[in-house]
């Protein structure tokens, strides 16, 4: 069984990767393949579309329509691939030493083509098996919400969740929770040498992104010593910025966003009241200088974290499968997996490959691990049987 799964897989993987879902585009394209893939056999799918209809999720039930199911997520997003080095075309799987490298490959096409591999053999199950496939995971987990909310209002009550990120095919039980902000910052602008006439929106901006640097490295210096988490503490980076026109000119506007990422038991909003609250200071002060400027945070996510209550069946569940006995690990990023579990949802995360090898140029999931991939699916089939 495993092999014949593998060979559907890897199949299904090689067209998957064929389509450029950054965040960024449409991954409508994909959805439809995935539609018309599952009415070849005979499954119905559900979209869940996003508020212009440009992307969606999806989500169908293959077997029996009772309680007990398992779900299969994974995210159909990709991060760029700008200003990364390639040795291969990132659309297009290329094996090279035993390695099959592209964009998605790792994080994470492969798992969900596992799951379809496995549809055939899913729908003779005793139990369902329930397929979930979101968009926008990568900036923020956007997506799944609305999914999991329609998934748990009109499918039977399922058993427990599986998120196929990538955990070397081992069962992760806790991760970080992420909250991603935009800061604007509207200035005033005028020739540089006269800056009593105007507000340089990029100066405050480097204030207060010096401020988030001084509250990163204090996150670092007071981490919980007994934390499971590589790095312990909740982690804030500024991952994007832009600002001004020219030298000369005093900057009209300045933008960055930044994410924090905190463990279970971490609240965000607390850590973030003193910045906000001088975001909010600063903007009233500009306003008296020239009402047409400010300050503006804006939260653009707010992911939670994943713990492992609730979720010991799941685990045990999941080490069935995989043979797996050692501990349950936790993992750094964050993922969908934590808005399952909001829902109600017991969850585990397993899937192929390794998180060392996501975003990266040459992004790769090994042969090795996809077959331990197939092998999963296979054993999931028995289990059902």
């Amino acid at each position: 069984m495993t092999n014949i799964l593998l060979a559907s897989a890897r199949e299904i993987f090689a067209t998957l990767i064929g389509f450029d879902t950054t965040s960024r585009n449409s991954n409508l394209e994909l959805i439809a393949w995935v539609e018309d893939y599952l009415s070849q056999h005979g499954v119905a799918s559900t979209r869940v579309v996003n508020a212009d209809a440009s992307k969606a999720n999806l989500y169908a039930s293959v077997g029996p329509a009772v309680e007990g199911g398992i779900i299969l997520s994974g995210h159909s997003d990709v991060v760029p691939i700008d200003g990364q080095d390639w040795d291969s075309d990132p659309w297009t799987v290329t094996e090279r030493d035993g390695l099959l490298h592209g964009r998605g490959t790792c994080d994470m096409k492969g798992f969900i083509a596992l799951a379809l591999a496995a549809v055939p053999l899913f729908k003779d199950g005793r139990k369902p098996v329930h397929l979930a496939f979101s968009y926008d995971e990568e900036i923020g987990c956007l997506g799944a919400p609305a999914m999991i909310a329609e998934m748990a209002a009109k499918l039977p009550k399922p058993a427990l969740a599986i998120i196929g990120e990538p955990t070397m095919m081992k069962p992760i039980t806790g991760h970080k929770g992420i909250t991603v902000h935009e800061v604007e910052i509207l200035g005033h602008e005028a020739h540089s040498s006269l800056t009593h006439l105007g507000i340089s929106a990029n100066m405050v901006a480097v204030e207060l992104m010096h401020d988030l640097a001084e509250l990163a490295r204090s996150l670092w210096e007071n981490a919980d010593p007994d934390s499971p988490f590589i790095p312990p503490h909740a982690t804030l980076t500024i991952g994007k910025m832009a600002g001004g026109t020219a030298p000369n000119i005093l900057a009209r506007r300045a933008q960055f966003v930044f994410d924090l990422r905190c463990p279970p038991g971490t609240d965000p909003d607390a850590i973030l009241a003193p910045f906000k609250a001088k975001c909010a200071a600063l903007d009233s002060e500009l306003k008296r200088a020239f009402p047409e400027t400010g300050v503006r945070v804006t939260q653009q996510s707010n992911a939670p974290p994943m713990t492992h209550a609730g979720s010991e069946q799941a685990e045990a569940f999941i080490r069935r499968l995989t043979g797996d006995n050692s501990p349950a690990g936790v993992v750094s990023y964050a993922a969908e997996a934590g808005q399952f579990q909001q829902a109600g949802f017991p969850t585990v995360i397993c899937g192929p490959g390794s998180i060392e090898q996501a975003h990266q140029p040459n992004e790769y999931v090994s042969v090795e691990q996809f077959a331990r991939g197939a092998d999963f699916m296979a054993r999931l089939v028995e289990e059902l049987a």
